[in-house]
Parts: structure tokens; C-alpha cells; sequence
């Protein structure tokens, strides 16, 4: 571990934890120079092409990310990487950084591993989903580092910490952090974690970047507080400070408020899907519980 691992974060745990107790909107930290300099170009170096039919999202479509999970077949970096992040030295280090006992490694690396966005994606203001779909154990922990050397604020892609997307963009309160190369962000993973990024938007002669990282969820076999279970939930992100009341509208501006309803109907789409495949099974229960009803009568 400490091959990989910058010591100046070994031996700085206890100030972390600290930081990721008291940090708003909800508990997490900024670590920077996570990794030594050298594992992390390693990581760089051997990131993967983008493939689209590793973009699908939920709807179908090529979504906001391409996702790599089998991280040890990527290069001999992320077969280290994969040895050290399941490493019960390593879980009892993000263990200290957060205060969260008897964590658990995902071998799945569900939704997790390789991440990469391009020009023009971006990800609505979520919640994470609160369990396991294999194992059921509770997801507890984000651990994201970035991997990009060239990136500016206005660029976009920044992930987003918020209070509640739900408020209006004066009471929501959005901690914005820029994507930079080796810097890395653990959060809290509950009902009120609140994340996302906004649309990239590269410069003419940066179109060729994309917005890389590396995702790790942490997991336990229980919770101190019960939360409800539930898949990932998003929410659309506020209008842009520039469609104001009375203004006229570019052709920017409608284009805007036109993906805004799409997303959202999308959403509303999926979820009307669920459910309706919930109440033909809850009617197929009823019917069930029926004919076993009629059969101990007979």
C-alpha cells in the first residue's frame, strides 16, 4: 500500500476525519495527491478507450458515462489497484478518514471502476441507490479519483454536492469541485447525498479530452440509523441563471428547456414502468394466494 498511496495522506488520517465529520453539505473530504505521482499517471496510462456499449443507460441510450467494472483486466496498475482497495489495511485507513466501522469491499465493483465522460454528457443531481443488488448490504461509501490532468472550472464537469436540488438554486447549497488529476472525493452515501456534475462543455481545441476518474463503493452489513431502500433517484437540474422572467429566449435557451423535459419525462417514464411491473406482480400474487386458497377448501 504504500507504493501506491501518497504517505503524507497515510500519516495525516486522524486531520481527515476530522474534515470529512464537519464538511456541508453532508460529510466528505477533498484529498489531494491520493495517490504517489507515478501510480497515478500508471492509472492514466492504462485508462480505457471509450467503448459505447459500456454507456447504456437505464433508458437504453448511451448515457452519461462509460463504465469499466473489471478493473484487473484493464493493466497491471489496476490489477495493484484492485489488490490494495480490497486490502483490510486500506479499508481500515477509509475506515479512520470516515468514521465508518467494518466496511466491506465490492468484488462486483457495482456501477463502479473506470468512468468516462465526454463532451456534452453530464449527470443529473442523485442519490445513490441504498443496497447491494447481489449481496443487499448497505452502500455507505464514494471514493472517486480523478485522473485529468488538463480541466478548467468553466469547462463543466465539476461534481456537485447538494443540499437539496429540490429547493430553489438560492437555498440549495452546491459545493463545486473541480475534477484535477490525483484529487480525490469520499463521501457519505445516504437519503441526503445529493450529487452530480453539470454538462461538459469543451473548447473547440479541447474536444479530443474527457472527463476520466475511478469510482469505489463501500459497503456495510448494517446501518447505526435505518434508511429506506431505494434505487438511485434523480432530480433535474435548476434552469440556468441566464432564463430569467422576462427575458427572450435564444435558441440556446429553448434548446435547454427542451432536454430538461425530455430528462424528466424519461425519468417519469422509467418509473411509471416500475410501477406497473410491481402491480402485475402484486396482481399475481393475489391470484396465487387464490388458487391456494381454493385448493386446501377443495
Amino acid at each position: 500500500m504504500n507504493n501506491i498511496l501518497n504517505k503524507n495522506n497515510l500519516g495525516n488520517s486522524h486531520s481527515i476525519g476530522k474534515v470529512f465529520q464537519q464538511n456541508l453539505p453532508f460529510k466528505h473530504v477533498v484529498i489531494e495527491d491520493f495517490f504517489t505521482k507515478e501510480f497515478c499517471q500508471n492509472l492514466l496510462d492504462e485508462f480505457p478507450a471509450v467503448d459505447e456499449k459500456l454507456a447504456i443507460n437505464e433508458n437504453g441510450e448511451v448515457g452519461s458515462k462509460t463504465v469499466h467494472e473489471h478493473i484487473s483486466d484493464l493493466g497491471n496498475a489496476y490489477k495493484k489497484l484492485n489488490d490494495v482497495v480490497k486490502s483490510q489495511e486500506f479499508i481500515d485507513l477509509i475506515g479512520i478518514y470516515t468514521g465508518i466501522k467494518n466496511l466491506k469491499h465490492d468484488p462486483h465493483y457495482f456501477g463502479g471502476g473506470t468512468h468516462n465522460n465526454l463532451n456534452g454528457q453530464y449527470l443529473d443531481p442523485h442519490v445513490d441507490f441504498t443496497h447491494h443488488p447481489i449481496s443487499g448490504r448497505h452502500r455507505r461509501l464514494n471514493l472517486i479519483v480523478y485522473l485529468n490532468k488538463e480541466w478548467k472550472k468553466q469547462w463543466g464537469g465539476n461534481i456537485e454536492l447538494h443540499k437539496n436540488p429540490r429547493l430553489e438554486p438560492s437555498q440549495d447549497e452546491i459545493i463545486s469541485i473541480e475534477p484535477i488529476f490525483n484529487r480525490a472525493v469520499i463521501f457519505e452515501t445516504n437519503n441526503i447525498s445529493w450529487h452530480g456534475f453539470p454538462r461538459i462543455d469543451l473548447p473547440e481545441n479541447k474536444k479530443g479530452l474527457s472527463r476520466k476518474s475511478f469510482a469505489l463503493y463501500y459497503y456495510t452489513n448494517r446501518r447505526d440509523k435505518k434508511v429506506k431502500p431505494h434505487s438511485t433517484i434523480y432530480v433535474e437540474r435548476h434552469l440556468p441563471e441566464r432564463i430569467q422572467q422576462g427575458t427572450t429566449l435564444s435558441a440556446e435557451d429553448y434548446q435547454e428547456i427542451k432536454t430538461l423535459l425530455a430528462r424528466r419525462d424519461q425519468h417519469l417514464e422509467r418509473l411509471y414502468g416500475y410501477i406497473t411491473e410491481l402491480t402485475a406482480k402484486k396482481a399475481g400474487l393475489k391470484n396465487l394466494v387464490k388458487k391456494i386458497i381454493a385448493l386446501f377448501k377443495s
